[in-house]
């Protein structure tokens, strides 16, 4: 395996750690949603702030992994799925941030939305990984 091999790999690795991050973390809302205080809520509320940091480095490796392999092979740029991957990645990099906002919302008991909301908002990224993964597989222009 060459420098690429080793990049690319590790580039999808944390990529799957980020959504599972991604996943995950909107469900603890819905929980959290539906169990608006006590001790079970409290246990929540850590298991969001720890999950969130886990997010983020699976997040901030992925993206930097990323931008090292189009260093690397800048003529991934040409194509134009390659910028609308980028123009979804950073959509869930806007995702992530809103998450990370909803943990502190949480937290300082300002929560506003019902586990319904959550329910629907736990399906965007899905909707992103489903996107990312029929440009990057098909490379449709």
């Amino acid at each position: 395996m060459n420098l690429n091999d080793w990049l690319e790999a590790f580039h999808i690795i944390f990529v799957v750690t980020w959504f599972a991050g991604l996943f995950y973390l909107p469900r603890l809302f819905v929980y959290a949603a539906e169990n608006p205080g006590g001790e079970r809520f409290e246990l929540l509320l850590i298991m969001q702030r720890r999950l969130l940091g886990i997010t983020h480095i699976g997040g901030a490796l992925a993206l930097g992994l990323g931008v090292s392999l189009l260093i690397i092979e800048p003529w991934h740029l040409s194509g134009g799925w390659m910028h609308a991957k980028l123009a979804l990645v950073a959509g869930l990099v806007g995702y992530h941030l809103w998450c990370a906002r909803l943990v502190r919302v949480f937290r300082l008991g300002n929560n506003r939305h019902g586990s319904r909301w959550y329910r629907f908002f736990n399906e965007v990224p899905a909707l992103f990984l489903i996107l990312i993964v029929i440009l990057v597989v098909g490379k449709p222009f």
